[in-house]
């Protein structure tokens, strides 16, 4: 059911309501919309130049140092062509460091520096508020269950 609200255009009369509202696609990628837009309100408000990909990238890195840069691409669902882009952004803010593999020369090893271990350590309340505004319209009795469900989904096509 499609929910009539401040963010859904209304029906003019006599035209038949677009399609797309009742798409999940569409509702997903509005909801991806939504939601790096308040991440990136919050950094800024924060004092932070990180986009979503970058945090997840840190995050991983504060999770696993080390690694290298086609794990931390799994790792964060990101394409192993372009992770190479978001490190150097990362290495040029000073937050992380490649090293070159002993193991296999062609790797590169990354991990965050002293100041990305602390920038990480600061984000992180932000991050959390940025989920609680995500959430916020689902009734918190419901937050489980539509997480439960997008896991699911998430698995399912993955």
């Amino acid at each position: 059911m499609v929910g009539q609200g401040a963010a859904w255009p209304k029906q003019e009369k006599g035209r038949r309501s677009m399609d797309i509202y009742g798409m999940p696609g569409h509702l997903i990628r509005r909801l991806q919309q939504q939601s790096t837009q308040l991440f990136a309100a919050r950094m800024r408000e924060a004092g932070f130049d990180i986009t979503p990909v970058q945090f997840a990238a840190i995050d991983a890195l504060a999770a696993r140092p080390g690694i290298d840069q086609a794990t931390l691409a799994q790792l964060i669902a990101y394409d192993r062509a372009t992770i190479g882009g978001v490190i150097d952004r990362l290495e040029g803010k000073g937050l992380v460091e490649r090293t070159i593999s002993a193991a296999d020369r062609r790797a590169r090893e990354v991990r965050l520096t002293e100041e990305g271990e602390r920038v990480h350590r600061e984000l992180m309340p932000v991050v959390r508020l940025v989920q609680q505004d995500i959430m916020a319209p689902v009734p918190p009795q419901e937050q489980a269950a539509f997480m439960a469900a997008m896991h699911r989904l998430v698995d399912g096509l993955g």
